[in-house]
């Protein structure tokens, strides 16, 4: 049966850290499905080994009150699974580039791929794309107050998000065919 448990789990070493690095975001539909190996053909391992194509990601770098989480959700009555991966973000310093982006990223649904600080790369809203749910456009009211913005990015999908293999701190494609353009902004 295809929902047997296949392994045990020991207490793992306490050698991990919690925080996110980087999120890469690309246009629905610009990293098809069908350019998407699994670990083995059934994709029951989690973990992409490899992406194809060609493609552009947009990186924003990440310091501090930014956050992934996945909620299982399951139902007995329905005979139902699903993952709701969310991703919080808080960007600091506000720009009328940044308005922009945001607002267009607010009226798409794009594909993210996540990079936390132990050098794992997620693919999160990897079939189904990921919708902004909330967020706020913030002045702060102290001078040691938030000024930028805080955004809630909410992916529904039929497993959690995918490991992607190869991945390296600054590239999460590194082990794949894809050639990808990773675009970063400028600090001003």
């Amino acid at each position: 049966m295809a929902c047997d448990l296949t392994t045990g789990r020991a207490v793992p070493c306490k050698d991990v850290v919690g925080g996110l690095r980087a999120i890469y975001f690309a246009d629905f539909g610009d990293i098809p499905f069908s350019a998407i190996t699994f670990a083995d053909a059934t994709a029951t391992y989690d973990e992409i080994t490899d992406i194809s194509g060609t493609f552009t990601v947009y990186k924003y770098n990440l310091k501090g009150n930014s956050s992934f989480e996945q909620a299982f959700n399951s139902s007995r009555e329905n005979g139902t699974t699903f993952f709701t991966q969310t991703l919080n973000l808080s960007l600091t310093k506000l720009t009328k580039q940044d308005n922009k982006q945001l607002k267009v990223m607010a009226y798409g649904r794009p594909q993210v791929i996540v990079e936390d600080y132990n050098g794992n790369a997620f693919f999160m809203g990897m079939q189904y794309g990921a919708d902004v749910t909330g967020g706020t456009v913030v002045t702060g009211a102290a001078m040691g107050d938030l000024s930028g913005y805080t955004l809630t990015l909410e992916g529904q999908e039929k497993a959690p998000a995918y490991f992607i293999e190869g991945a390296v701190q600054g590239n999460p494609f590194a082990g794949c065919a894809a050639t990808v353009t990773i675009t970063t902004g400028t600090n001003s």
